[in-house]
C-alpha cells in the first residue's frame, strides 16, 4: 500500500522561514531511516503559497488565482510518499517524525494512494495499458 503523507504549513513556513540545521539534519537522519526500512519513494519540502496558484474549474472556465493564500491550515508545506503494508504502520512512521514546525504544534495527515486495481471495471485494459505506459515514460523523465 502506498501513502502520501502530508506535513501542514504553519505560518512561519509560509512566511518562507527556513527550517533550521538541526530541523534538517533530525529529517534527514528520518528520511535514511525511512529508506533503509523500504518505506520511502518520495518526498519534498515545498515552497510557500506565495509562490503557487490555484486554477478553479467551473464547467469549462478557468480561473487562475495567484497566492498567498490566507487558510494556513489548509496548506501543504512538504510530503512523503511511502509505501507500507498498513495505515497502521504509516502512523507508526508518523509518530517516530521529528516535529515539523518545531516550537509550535504541527499536523501531518496521511492519505492512502489509489491503486490501479482500486477503479474496477471502469479502469478498462486500455486504460491500464495508457497508465503504465506514461508512468514508464515518467520514470525515464
Amino acid at each position: 500500500m502506498r501513502f502520501m503523507i502530508i506535513i501542514k504549513a504553519s505560518a512561519d513556513s509560509e512566511a518562507g522561514i527556513m527550517p533550521s540545521e538541526e530541523l534538517l539534519t533530525a529529517m534527514g537522519n528520518f528520511n535514511e531511516e525511512l529508506v533503509k526500512a523500504g518505506v520511502m519513494l518520495a518526498g519534498e519540502g515545498l515552497q510557500p503559497s506565495s509562490k503557487g496558484a490555484r486554477v478553479k474549474f467551473s464547467g469549462d472556465k478557468r480561473t487562475v488565482t495567484d497566492g498567498p493564500f490566507i487558510e494556513t491550515k489548509e496548506l501543504i508545506a512538504g510530503f512523503w510518499i511511502w509505501k507500507v503494508k498498513s495505515k497502521e504502520e504509516a502512523i507508526e512512521w508518523v509518530k517516530r517524525c521529528p516535529n515539523p514546525m518545531p516550537g509550535t504544534d504541527a499536523e501531518i495527515e496521511i492519505r492512502q494512494v489509489f491503486e490501479m486495481e482500486d477503479f474496477g471495471a471502469e479502469f478498462t485494459p486500455e486504460l491500464r495499458e495508457q497508465e503504465t505506459r506514461v508512468w514508464e515514460q515518467a520514470k525515464k523523465n
